[in-house]
């Protein structure tokens, strides 16, 4: 049976955020479910943190949209995820329960992802930013959302490295997602002509 190159493929696009979202921008969390959704309508799969704030409700407009939303937990067990680090468990498909704690959680979190978009965030986000970085993965930035979005170019330019990743920036999540899913295809294109 013949298919399009692409009819195995499901992008998984890991949306990064603040848990605690007090400094962020009014609109942000408007913002972070309008990603989930717009992930989802592109029959992508959205990869969280399985954690409040920021991606919480990016999993809820995923989850809205139909789609498919995927947590990766700091924790060891579905008691200690709820118990311990006070995480949800809605608007998830699966939670991979990493017992890492979060260090571990965001290395395996955009190692897991084929991209990873950012939004208003603190020093977690930077964490998963700066992975996916030196991973080379293509990043998203939402401007306009508050908190690590405003200085992440300032990193960026005085890490001397900007070249060697793409990343895209827009204050609209529909326009973002768009941008992420083109830097992502020529990526994947790339892996399946290899062993070819």
């Amino acid at each position: 049976m013949e298919s399009s190159p692409h009819y195995h493929q499901k992008y998984k696009i890991c949306v990064s955020g603040a848990a605690e979202t007090e400094h962020c921008s009014k609109d942000a969390l408007d913002k972070a479910k309008e990603l989930g959704r717009e992930i989802a309508l592109r029959g992508a799969i959205l990869v969280t943190g399985a954690t409040t704030g920021f991606p919480y409700w990016a999993a809820r407009g995923a989850k809205e949209a139909g789609g498919i939303s995927i947590g990766l937990s700091p924790a060891s067990t579905e008691k200690e995820h709820v118990e311990m680090f006070n995480l949800p468990l809605d608007f998830m498909d699966m939670i991979i329960y990493t017992g890492f704690g979060y260090p571990g959680r965001n290395l395996m979190l955009t190692r897991a992802s084929d991209a990873v978009i950012i939004g208003c965030g603190r020093i977690g986000t930077l964490n998963e930013f700066t992975i996916a970085f030196e991973d080379r993965k293509p990043i998203g930035v939402l401007l306009d959302s508050g908190g690590t979005t405003e200085w992440v170019d300032e990193i960026i330019r005085d890490s001397h490295r900007g070249e060697e990743t793409l990343v895209v920036y827009d204050a609209d999540p529909k326009t973002l997602v768009e941008k992420v899913i083109e830097a992502l295809i020529p990526r994947v294109d790339s892996k399946e002509g290899k062993g070819n």
